[in-house]
């Protein structure tokens, strides 16, 4: 019997075209306005001094320093601070209505079910809980966290490492053989199941050939018991 699901966002839950056309543009034109208004505020302050030690920049102006976080979101590294200030910055965009954070249908519903039949439902991605949070109380359904029990981000590992999913597992005091990840990228899948999880992938567009999972083409493929 599966007492909790945890799932995948970016790909998952959520198109990765909402990320790359929506949410990355938007913040790569307001981090420079942003930083320059909020620069002086303590979250913003602290980040930027990261960013300094980060970017190997200890004397770097505020020019340079924005410089470096276009380039970070230009290569798409998985930089914490840009990460942290990304949230900020989306914040703005998801509170004023500018866009709203895309849930594809099939899986909000399934979360709906599995939340009415008592299923804890988490949410782990590499976009941090707050980013998470923004997404799921501002969502194309409206706000979702209702149905959402916990999220974890990269603070607990990498997605690809079974010792994330042993921490995860040892958070919620619950045994692997009572947990499912749902994920559209078979290594995350992987390194779930080396820690003795169910695992379900998600493949909408066609089969990964290079899977060993139990692939579906919607949520409400997965069997809601296993």
């Amino acid at each position: 019997m599966i007492s909790a699901i945890l799932c995948d966002v970016e790909g998952t839950t959520t198109d990765l075209a909402f990320v790359h056309q929506t949410l990355s543009p938007y913040a790569r034109r307001h981090i420079a306005n942003f930083l320059r208004q909020q620069q002086s505020q303590p979250a913003v302050k602290s980040a930027l001094l990261t960013l300094r030690t980060e970017a190997q920049l200890p004397l770097a102006g505020l020019d340079r320093l924005i410089a470096e976080l276009l380039h970070y979101i230009d290569i798409d590294k998985p930089s914490p601070v840009l990460k942290q200030l990304q949230a900020m910055i989306w914040a703005e965009g998801y509170i004023s209505g500018q866009f709203t954070g895309h849930i594809y249908e099939d899986a909000y519903e399934q979360i709906k079910r599995w939340h009415n039949a008592g299923q804890a439902v988490y949410l782990y991605s590499s976009s941090t809980i707050a980013a998470q949070e923004l997404l799921f109380g501002h969502s194309d359904h409206g706000n979702v966290l209702p149905l959402i029990n916990g999220h974890f981000d990269s603070s607990v590992g990498s997605k690809r490492d079974s010792s994330s999913y042993r921490s995860i597992r040892e958070t919620l005091g619950i045994p692997a053989e009572q947990l499912l990840y749902v994920s559209a990228v078979h290594q995350e899948l992987d390194a779930a199941r080396q820690d003795g999880w169910h695992t379900v992938q998600i493949s909408r567009q066609s089969p990964d050939r290079r899977s060993t999972h139990t692939q579906v083409t919607s949520f409400l493929d997965i069997p809601t018991q296993q």
